[in-house]
Formats: C-alpha cells, structure tokens, sequence
C-alpha cells in the first residue's frame, strides 16, 4: 500500500495540493496509520534526545512534527464535512479514535512534557520573542489542559473520556445530516405555491425532477429550498409542516435521535473539565478565551439582553398587529413569522429578496469580493483548471500578492449536495508557516447557496451574499498569515477573536461605493440604482432586535449546558432544559416536538461548545473596528495595512486584545455595535 498510496507521498501538484483524483477511500485508514507510526518516531527522537532541552530542540521540534499526518488528517476530514457517503463516515468512526489515542499518547508522554516544562520553567533566561513565548505557553498549556499532570489512572481516564467525546461528537453530525437529507416536501398542487418567487419555483421543480417526480415540486431541509418555502408559501399549514420537520432534526426517538448524544457529549465534556481541576466545561474553554470565565459571558449576554428585549417585543407587537391590519384570523406563531416579517418590510421599505436578487448573480459576487480584496490587501485572485478539486462544482484560484508573489491556493465550494454539510465554512487544506521557506496556506470556503435553475444562473438572496463575505473574511484571515508557526497561524486565534475578520468584512455590503464593484442586473448589466442600496440601508436593522435575541437565546443555551455542576449534570429532558436555559428570551410559547439541542452542530459538533456567544462578542469588535473605515474611508489604505499587519497576518501570535488595541488604539467599546443595530438608548 505505501508503495502507491499518495497519502504517503510528496503531492506532486500545482502548489502541493491534495491529489483529490488520485486519493482513494482505502488509501486513508492504512495511510494515517502509517503516518501515526512516523509521527510516533519524530515524537520519540524529541523526548528522548540527550541534549539539555531548548526552545529549538524540544518546543520548535514538537510544533514540526507530525506535518504529514496532520495533512492527511485534514484531507480526510474536510472532505467528511463537504463530499461525505456512508462508507467515508464509517470510516471516520475508525480513524477518529486512532487520532485521539495518538493525541493522547503525545500530551501524556512523561519524558516529552518534562523537557517541555523544563523550557517553559526557565523561559526567563531565553531570548525568545513574543511568537516565541506564545508558542511556549500554548505548548505547556496544551499538556496540561490535556492531563499531563494526571496520574497514571487518570490520564487512562482522560484518554477513554476524550476516545468517547470524539465518537459521539461524529456521530451527532452523522445523524443531522442524515435528518436533514431525509426530508422531502413533495407538492403535487400549482395551488400550494402560491406567494412563492420562480426562482425557487424552478428550483423545486428541477429538485423533483431530478428525483423521478417530472410535473411535481420537491422542497427540502436545505437552506436554499427551505427558507424561502417559510419566507414566501403563502399555505399556512404547509408552512407550519416544514418549520416542524426543520425544528425537529433527531428528535424523533428514531435512529437518527441525538437526545441521548446530547446528554452523553456533556456529561463527557463535564467529567473531563472536572478530572482537569476545573469546576465545569465552560471554565475551562474559557481559560482560554478573551472573555476568560463563564460568568463574564453571562454578564455580557444578559446586558445585551436587556438592551434588546424591550425593542423585540415591540418587533413582535408590530407584527401582530400588521397581521390583524390584514385580516388574517390566526395567532402568530413561529411558523408565521418569516412570511409576515417578509411581507411586513417590504411594505415599509418596498424591499424584498427577490428584488434584490437579480443583482447579486454568484459569479458577479465572487468577482465583487475579490476586487474589495485587491482595493484593501492588494491581492489578486487567478481562477486555474489545473489545479486539482474534489468535485466537479468547486472552483480553484491561484491566490497573488501585488508584486505577483504568491499568497495561497483559495478553493470556493458553493452548491447543497448530498454528501455536504448544512451551513457554510472556512477550512484550510495547508497551514502556513517558516522555516528557511515560508510555506503557503491552501485555504476553502464551503457553502449551500441557490443553485442555478434550468432557465436563470445563480441568483443570490442578500444573506447568501453576506455569508458569502463573511466566509471570505474567514478566508482572508488565512491567506494572508504570516507567521512562524502553523499552530499560531491564520485563523488559529482565540475563539471569541476568530470572527472578527469574518463580521468585519460584512459591513462593506452596506456601502454603495462596494456594491458598485458587483452588483448589477445578470439579465441587462445595469447597476444597482442607489434607491435599492437607501432601502438596504434602511432596512438594515429591520427586526435587528428580534434577531439579536435569537442569538443571545443560543449563547445562554451553550453556556447552560456547559456550566452544569455535579449536582445537575445527569439532565432528564433535554428539551426543558433548553426551554428552561432560553426561557427569558422566548417571545413565542414553546413548540412541542422541536428542539434545537438535537440539532445544534456549532456546540455539540464544531468547535464553538461554551463559545457560541463569540458571535455577539465579535460583533462588538467588528462594529468597533469598521467604525475606522468609516471614518477613514472604505478603501482607505492606511487603514487597511493596518488592519493586515495587526490582525489578519498576526494569527495568534499574541494576545487579540494586544493587536487589537494596536490597531484600534485602544479597547473597543460596545456603542458602535449598539448604534449600528438601532439598539441605543
């Protein structure tokens, strides 16, 4: 197998990207177990070199080692979130646990973390400079946090522990995708797409097509389909069908039932803060964190709950009463509130989706985005069919600097499929990182975005758009790292600080001198009229409240179920807990039958457990710093090498609120969040 596997080669590609072509499912298994045996010799030459432990020979060498497993490791499982089947997640059911066990193995080596204490004990007497201590402390942490300090029964304890977290975390994310795949609406009456635009019309009909139901509609659970289906069918019970089945993903008590995961993955996560010292799971993710502890969280999720309840529930009041305005005899439920919330703002600012869509064609935006990345980073972006994808719809770019050096390989992956992950998100294929060279980042983007129909291209709805942006600020933040160390580069930041290049880049769609780069009608090439953008502009904070709510009700959520103590651990119901910990933002009584817990990725899949208020958190920060632009000018260069130099490129390589305040002059403060939100008092 090692004589042809590719895993096990040097990737003779454009760039050294993944062979994707050449990468076989029975290449991974015995590839990666290779590749653990190679990892565990340079693991070995480390500990049990005879020279007195150094920066160089024992920190630097430990960052170094492992490169190919770490890139066979990354290929397997990115591709196990955007290009999935059966036989790949059964296979990640194999190779997760090996990873774990080797993760372990390596925090839990005596000899290695004694040389590494012995570095870090005496970093006082070493000329290190400030990447060089921040490596330092997040490789002493990283045992410690890790068990290295346990005893020899309790570091067997933590192992199983985390073996078991990682297996029921895979098989969270297996049962919402098979949930989310499971679902059809077929339509077989004109009648019930009443209200709906022809874009999604088409859509649907092309879906049931492609399914074996020529002359019918198919609607699913995907983001595409199933938001404007709420936003626009006119058929409330229709309506209230497909909410029901969205909002009750693996709760089902069938196969695909994540109640029990739920419970299991906190107690899991629980038991392993507690054998680390800590009193609960959000203690320790926020040890390292810019917010530090849970109750600095609470503070900072109840404050902007205060400051949005009272403006939410005179959203819902309005809306209550534009729905008796039009005669409709119904109670507002949740179910009904995307349709009239729809209706309502586009009788306010004659504004609708489907108005703005015809301007905001994909490949227009894509070519939009890069040219706000030329005007700000001086980047340019050259689509090469050379390079090889892992699938026919993703599209590759050589990434440049403006003297034509080259920056990154840049991937875009834009349309819903069957083995791809709901949602939309940046990965890497490739870290980057010096050592005589500085190796260059291979950098994804992964969304589901309205596919083209069979009569129109693809037309974006604004939010698509802004996930679009918000993607490419993730994207940038890892194409243009500039670091020594993978570990500390790019995107490698404190979670609450990860999404700040993300939100940032978000508020430019706001401003007519960027919409002016791209957005213009895909049929007649006119631009967007600047009455359309007023109206975006306008219409911007529209149930701003409502929404901000919604967010805090999710960050409160997380840190409920990652702050629960010995006493409360071992929760019955998971639905009422989460009515419980959600309760003070609730603005509709609660649905029997639904539950978010079940379905919740970001916490119970992804990396955002005990961190899902980073959003809110970020938002802050991206309020505070576009305030620069703003004032400086959207383009401004000054402003925008700054923002490179002391945020973008630096990674993790400081403290964030250190290059933060080296860009901004000083802390942020919350009021540019809360003017731009309409939520000042």
């Amino acid at each position: 197998m090692s004589s042809n596997n590719p895993l096990l080669q040097s990737f003779s590609t454009p760039f050294g990207v993944p062979p994707f072509a050449q990468i076989q499912l029975d290449h991974y298994q015995p590839g990666i177990e290779q590749l653990i045996e190679k990892s565990r010799a340079e693991i070995q030459l480390i500990a049990e070199n005879e020279e007195a432990p150094s920066f160089e020979n024992t920190i630097v060498a430990l960052e170094r080692s492992g490169r190919g497993l770490d890139q066979a490791a990354e290929i397997f499982f990115n591709l196990n979130s955007a290009e999935t089947s059966d036989e790949m997640q059964a296979l990640a059911n194999s190779i997760s646990p090996l990873l774990t066990e080797f993760g372990n193995e390596i925090m839990q080596n005596e000899q290695l973390f004694a040389r590494v204490k012995v570095v870090y004990d005496t970093q006082s007497g070493l000329s290190l400079d400030k990447e060089d201590h921040m490596l330092l402390r997040k490789t002493y942490l990283g045992f410690v946090r890790s068990g290295a300090n346990l005893s020899e029964a309790d570091k067997k304890k933590y192992s199983a522990l985390s073996n078991a977290l990682a297996m029921a975390s895979l098989k969270f994310g297996e049962n919402v995708l098979a949930e989310t795949n499971g679902y059809e609406l077929l339509i077989e009456s004109e009648e019930d797409l009443v209200g709906l635009p022809e874009g999604a019309i088409d859509a649907a009909a092309l879906a049931a097509e492609e399914k074996g139901h020529k002359g019918m509609w198919l609607f699913t659970l995907q983001a595409p389909s199933f938001l404007p289906f709420m936003e626009y069918v006119e058929n409330r019970e229709l309506r209230e069908k497909m909410y029901k089945a969205y909002m009750s993903k693996a709760f089902k008590g069938d196969e695909f039932d994540n109640q029990e995961i739920v419970k299991e993955i906190v107690r899991l996560r629980f038991e392993m803060a507690q054998l680390l010292g800590y009193d609960n799971y959000a203690d320790y993710v926020l040890e390292e964190r810019m917010a530090e502890k849970p109750q600095k969280v609470k503070d900072f999720l109840n404050d902007l709950l205060e400051k949005a309840l009272p403006k939410a529930k005179e959203e819902v009041e309005e809306l209550k009463a534009y729905v008796k305005k039009l005669g409709d005899d119904i109670t507002l439920e949740r179910w009904d509130w995307a349709f009239y919330s729809q209706k309502l703002k586009n009788e306010k600012y004659q504004l609708d989706d489907e108005m703005l869509r015809p301007y905001f064609q994909l490949e227009k935006a894509v070519d939009g985005i890069f040219q706000v990345a030329q005007k700000l980073y001086g980047l340019t972006f050259k689509k090469n069919d050379d390079i090889p994808v892992y699938h026919k719809d993703v599209q590759a770019y050589e990434v440049e600097d403006e003297s034509g050096k080259h920056i990154s390989v840049f991937y875009a992956d834009f349309f819903p499929r069957s083995g791809k992950r709901g949602g939309a998100w940046m990965t890497s294929y490739r870290g980057q990182w010096k050592t005589e060279a500085d190796h260059r980042p291979v950098v994804s983007i992964v969304c589901n975005f309205t596919p083209p129909s069979a009569t129109k291209p693809s037309l974006l709805t604004y939010n698509e758009v802004e996930t679009l942006f918000h993607e490419f600020g993730h994207a940038l933040h890892g194409m243009l790292a500039d670091g020594k160390y993978s570990s500390l580069s790019g995107t490698s930041v404190y979670w609450d600080f990860v999404e700040l290049p993300s939100q940032i880049l978000e508020n430019w769609l706001m401003e007519k001198e960027c919409l002016d780069l791209f957005a213009s009608h895909y049929q007649t090439g006119a631009s967007i009229p600047a009455d359309l953008i007023e109206k975006i502009k306008a219409s911007s904070n529209y149930h701003e409240a409502y929404q901000t709510l919604r967010q805090i009700s999710f960050g409160l959520m997380d840190m409920a179920w990652h702050s629960l103590s010995k006493e409360n651990i071992d929760v019955a119901d998971v639905a009422a807990f989460e009515q419980t910990a959600m309760q003070q933002t609730d603005l509709f009584n609660p649905i029997p039958g639904t539950c978010m817990s079940t379905q919740f990725s970001h916490i119970f899949q992804g990396g955002y457990a005990a961190g899902y208020y980073s959003y809110k958190w970020a938002e802050v920060l991206d309020a505070d710093a576009f305030s620069v632009f703003k004032e400086k000018g959207l383009f401004d260069s000054v402003t925008a090498k700054s923002f490179k130099e002391n945020i973008l490129s630096k990674g993790g390589s400081e403290h964030p609120m250190e290059l933060y305040k080296r860009f901004r002059g000083q802390e942020p403060t919350v009021d540019a969040l809360l003017e731009r939100s309409g939520l000042k008092a």
